[in-house]
């Protein structure tokens, strides 16, 4: 998708010569964050507002250096701290590829669901079902 073919994670592949996903300048674990939201984005349609507020719990992140890179394809920056630091991304034609580093899982309750998961759910039941293969009898 943005034709770096070597990309490797810092957590799995420290010494790797293209780190696509870096060790943070400080880590976001056990912190609260202001996210500003890109407006049409499906985090938009999602939350329903330009900015939310998320928890973290990571320690790494997208290597800024490739920013002007996945800017130019299909690979969206949807959601920024207020320092422009990335926090979420999509991809623009799929039906519901959104990637975070906040985890919605952790403000996710039965009775009140996050926003992101009824969103993925929605999507999810929006996509054609396989056809049903004929049982021979």
């Amino acid at each position: 998708m943005l034709g770096i073919g070597d990309a490797e994670h810092e957590e799995s592949a420290p010494g790797a010569p293209t780190l696509l996903v870096s060790k943070l300048a400080c880590s976001l674990v056990g912190k609260t964050q202001t996210i500003k939201i890109l407006p049409g984005s499906l985090l938009h349609r999602a939350y329903g507002r330009h900015e939310v507020t998320e928890q973290f719990a990571c320690n790494y992140g997208f290597n800024s250096q490739f920013r002007d890179k996945i800017e130019k394809g299909k690979l969206k920056i949807t959601g920024v701290d207020p320092d422009g630091e990335v926090r979420a991304v999509e991809i623009s034609d799929h039906p519901f590829y959104v990637a975070t580093l906040f985890l919605p899982q952790i403000s996710s309750a039965p009775e009140t669901p996050h926003p992101l998961i009824v969103a993925y759910l929605v999507a999810a039941l929006a996509l054609p079902t396989p056809a049903k293969k004929k049982q021979s009898s």
